[in-house]
């Protein structure tokens, strides 16, 4: 029973800037009370006091580094503290390195997967320690059309969603074992415009760009939202998601070759990138960056599908389906290849 606020409570990770920031928005503008977490603390704090001011609910900043777990579970305690139970707790923050694995040093790989993988792995830990003992609440975590198809360039981003896929359908059968009504969800997201591609560590020479079609940062938001309160177990969002979840299923040599061959330019500009760039893999990043990035003009703010678990059911049958059928005819063709014979 609440005893400190009627509304409910969100705690958004990473959510100083990009898709956090929208989500958190999204969050608040449906009445929850959000808790923010991010590393930049004066970017951090004019995200909660904006949100505080559009949609009269309580925000509480936190300025945290997902990747130290004791920072992460004072901050889930300091939120049930001073805002109350948590509801929703939704992991966003990620880090990422644009390179070849060659041109990765370790000190970025480990940084990397410390912030996209094991943050999400702390943050559901916070959440459920205290979700498990009242047995209701929703934890979302953010994966990526990346995390069933890596692409070049991407390696640290890539290992650590694959890793967040497996955490959270590895936990989820241990919330149904115990007979928890813990809701935990899995969200794979398409490009998106967000700062990222400005701040990301890069050592590529050239600026970094996301994968076309692109999509504004509220359209993960709403897909966000809507995972946590109607509980869904997973949820891709555009179809540029679901073809390169279904092409690696289909056809994941054709696949590596055609990535070999547009990987490279699908992500660079061609632009050199100034040698003084920021990078926030290592630090956060000031400055008055918010939601967006800097690729407005081609980024839809609608119009991305949602495809939840029956759509992805019937999806997944019919890929089985014609791949059956296309064993079977490859079957007939060598029996046939071999009558000749």
């Amino acid at each position: 029973m609440r005893t400190t606020s009627q509304h409910k409570i969100a705690v958004v990770t990473g959510a100083g800037a990009g898709v956090g920031r929208a989500v958190a928005e999204a969050f608040a503008r449906e009445g929850y009370d959000v808790a923010l977490l991010s590393r930049e603390p004066d970017r951090l704090a004019r995200a909660a006091s904006e949100l505080h001011a559009a949609y009269s609910v309580r925000t509480l900043a936190l300025p945290t580094d997902v990747a130290d777990a004791q920072a992460v579970e004072d901050a889930a305690a300091r939120v049930e503290r001073e805002l109350g139970e948590i509801d929703v707790w939704v992991n966003v923050a990620m880090a990422t390195v644009f390179a070849p694995v060659s041109s990765v040093s370790p000190r970025d790989f480990e940084r990397a997967t410390q912030v996209t993988y094991l943050g999400q792995v702390y943050g559901t830990m916070a959440a459920l320690a205290r979700m498990r003992t009242r047995n209701r609440g929703a934890i979302v975590n953010v994966g990526s059309a990346l995390a069933s198809r890596a692409i070049p360039l991407q390696s640290a981003y890539c290992g650590a969603k694959f890793a967040v896929r497996g955490f959270t359908d590895a936990l989820r059968s241990e919330l149904i074992h115990d007979g928890l009504d813990v809701h935990i969800s899995l969200v794979d997201l398409p490009a998106l415009n967000t700062p990222q591609f400005d701040w990301a560590a890069n050592r590529t020479g050239q600026t970094a760009r996301p994968v076309a079609p692109v999509y504004e940062p509220e359209v993960a938001a709403r897909a966000i939202l809507f995972a946590a309160e109607h509980r869904r177990r997973t949820l891709w969002l555009g179809w540029s998601t679901v073809r390169a979840i279904v092409a690696d299923l289909v056809a994941p040599g054709l696949l590596d070759r055609y990535l070999a061959r547009a990987g490279y330019s699908g992500q660079l500009t061609g632009e050199p990138r100034a040698p003084d760039a920021p990078e926030n893999l290592h630090a956060p990043v000031p400055g008055e960056f918010g939601a967006h990035g800097r690729f407005g003009k081609e980024a839809h703010k609608a119009g991305a599908p949602l495809f939840t678990d029956r759509h992805v059911h019937a999806l997944m049958g019919g890929v089985a389906i014609g791949a059956f059928g296309l064993a079977m005819a490859f079957a007939r063709l060598r029996k046939k290849a071999r009558k000749r014979l």
